[in-house]
């Protein structure tokens, strides 16, 4: 093993806090303890996305709250999800070799351009950004965005559902990421079945990153089901609601909602088939979900180029590669399948 200290040692070394959350998927919390254990490669990263580790490292003076500073970071894992070793290496160098005095308290210090030119940096999209801040002012301890009232006025019914024109994307990352704080689970459970189709899926992209309570899940559940029984419902909008309950706990009940999408026409939509794989994942792990949607990803409109893609993202998950392996040598199989399994691995399923 290396020398180098790791990054969670390293960072401690200051008085500053350090809290970690995952970029991947969705925005979560990461214990730092976790991640140590990932850089130390005793563990492998948990939530693995295209291949790599997605990290955001939030860290701040608590005398100091309002000169915050974040690391965006992407890091390569192997084939068994565990952090390549020489990159970690190779970050850690470069990172001592770009600041001297990182975190160290001197005014006048270069911390922020700490990953300046550094290859294994990265900036999130628009929406994680936002998911992110509300995240971020939370656990330090600082208020919402400005945004935040209005969000809550708007989706408690007070100004009206069809004046949503005005609505931050911020100010609805702030209420969901709070949603555990006073009315507002309340507010967004008696609100889900009256918003219109744009607001919804906007709320949709940002319920993915918190896990919703038993009443506010339901409510989610009740209006995907109604939308999949709607001529008008379109793929954009299945897909945005997979997301929105794809962090439930209720498995079972996440289970037999994909397993309804799957049995419709948007299940060969793109959108969908995405979905389903990068948020419900877990679901995948049922053999009587994995089976039709293989067959779906198969036959879908993404063509054999999505379905390569899709295929080496989810084979990258130890506990879902042998489950596929096993659906892909079942005599069962479709011919479109089997089709399919033969474009990609050339025969060969190894």
């Amino acid at each position: 093993m290396s020398q180098i200290p790791s990054l969670v040692e390293f960072l401690r070394q200051s008085e500053t806090q350090l809290r970690i959350f995952d970029m991947g998927r969705r925005v979560s919390k990461l214990s730092a303890e976790t991640f140590n254990k990932v850089e130390q490669a005793q563990v492998p990263y948990p939530a693995p996305f295209m291949h790599h580790a997605w990290i955001a490292l939030l860290m701040w003076n608590p005398k100091l709250k309002d000169q915050n500073v974040v690391w965006f970071l992407k890091l390569p894992l192997d084939e068994q999800g565990y952090l390549v070793q020489a990159a970690r290496d190779d970050f850690m160098n470069r990172l001592m070799q770009n600041i001297s005095n990182v975190l160290s308290g001197d005014p006048d210090s270069t911390k922020k351009d700490a990953l300046q030119d550094n290859p294994f940096s990265f900036k999130p999209e628009q929406e994680k950004m936002a998911i992110f801040h509300a995240h971020a002012t939370l656990a330090i301890g600082q208020p919402a965005s400005q945004y935040y009232e209005y969000a809550q006025q708007y989706f408690d019914g007070q100004l009206g559902y069809d004046q949503w024109q005005a609505l931050g994307y911020q100010g609805i990352a702030d209420l969901v990421v709070r949603h555990d704080k006073g009315r507002n689970s309340e507010i967004l459970t008696k609100a889900i079945p009256q918003l219109p189709d744009e607001v919804y899926e906007v709320l949709c992209t940002c319920l993915e990153n918190i896990t919703p309570d038993h009443t506010l899940f339901s409510a989610l559940s009740a209006r995907l089901q109604t939308s999949l029984q709607a001529e008008a419902t379109t793929a954009n909008h299945v897909a945005a609601q997979l997301r929105a309950i794809s962090n439930g706990h209720n498995e079972e009940a996440k289970r037999d909602l994909v397993l309804a999408v799957l049995n419709t026409e948007h299940a060969l939509e793109a959108e969908v088939l995405a979905a389903i794989a990068t948020r419900c994942n877990v679901s995948l792990r049922f053999p009587e979900v994995l089976k039709p949607y293989l067959e779906a990803l198969a036959a879908g409109k993404s063509g054999q180029v999505g379905f390569s893609r899709i295929l080496a993202d989810l084979m990258f998950m130890p506990d879902l590669r042998a489950l596929i392996l096993h659906v892909f040598r079942s005599p069962d199989r479709s011919e479109k399948l089997s089709e399919a399994i033969g474009q990609m691995f050339g025969g060969n399923l190894g």
